[in-house]
């Protein structure tokens, strides 16, 4: 997911503020909110989100999701 902090979807740390790397549906309160997910589980869970909730085709939101997810910090 896009971070932006207009829409209010940035990540917490421990603290209360907010995390530049993670979104709120990811990581709350400085933990991730599904410490056991792999990146293919994440990767296909964004792709189902995004066809049936966002309007990607299978084929978009499956280029989007790993261009984005597989770069991610946690995954390195």
């Amino acid at each position: 997911m896009p971070i932006d902090e207009s829409a209010g979807n940035f990540g917490t740390e421990t603290d209360g503020s907010s995390s530049s790397e993670y979104c709120k549906f990811c990581y709350q309160d400085g933990e991730f909110t599904d410490p056991h997910q792999t990146v293919d589980g994440m990767v296909a869970s964004s792709v189902d989100f995004m066809t049936a909730n966002l309007g990607f085709g299978a084929a978009e939101a499956t280029e989007l999701s790993n261009n984005v997810i597989r770069r991610l910090k946690r995954w390195q």
